[in-house]
């Protein structure tokens, strides 16, 4: 086989791994906004109903607030991100990163929303970043 030939393939190959990290890396932005935000305006309820009149309420807090809107908007796009990444790899490679997501989110909350950090939630964390480290380290097909 020619030796460009297999360089392309290698650069190819280089490409489409890059790119999938791109669109999980974009799947855990969009995620994480879509989070915070509903959390930050959820926050700004004085009053919640209680029961079935809870769902027409939240229908309309969606529909009224842009931020809350924006995120089920970055919820849609997260989805879209991560079609793109099930192109790229595995479902069984790419799924892990997804709990990167509750490392961000919790590191944002306690940052944003004054949210606790205990040793449970530190070794938690620390155990998903190893399992995400060492399924990153099997590599994909």
């Amino acid at each position: 086989m020619d030796e460009g030939c297999v360089d392309q393939n290698r650069f190819r190959e280089i490409g489409k791994a890059l790119m999938g990290y791109v669109y999980i890396f974009l799947t855990i932005v969009f995620t994480v906004y879509g989070q915070l935000i509903l959390k930050q305006q959820v926050n700004t309820i004085q009053v919640q109903p209680a029961g079935l009149e809870l769902i027409p309420f939240f229908i309309k807090f969606i529909f009224q607030r842009p931020l809350v809107f924006s995120g089920f908007v970055s919820a849609f796009l997260a989805s879209m991100a991560w079609m793109a990444a099930l192109s790229k790899f595995e479902l069984s490679f790419a799924y892990p990163f997804m709990s990167l997501n509750f490392v961000v989110v919790i590191a944002l909350s306690i940052l944003l929303f004054g949210e606790n950090l205990n040793l449970a939630k530190i070794i938690g964390l620390t155990l998903i970043c190893l399992g995400v480290f060492i399924v990153g380290r099997g590599g994909y097909n």
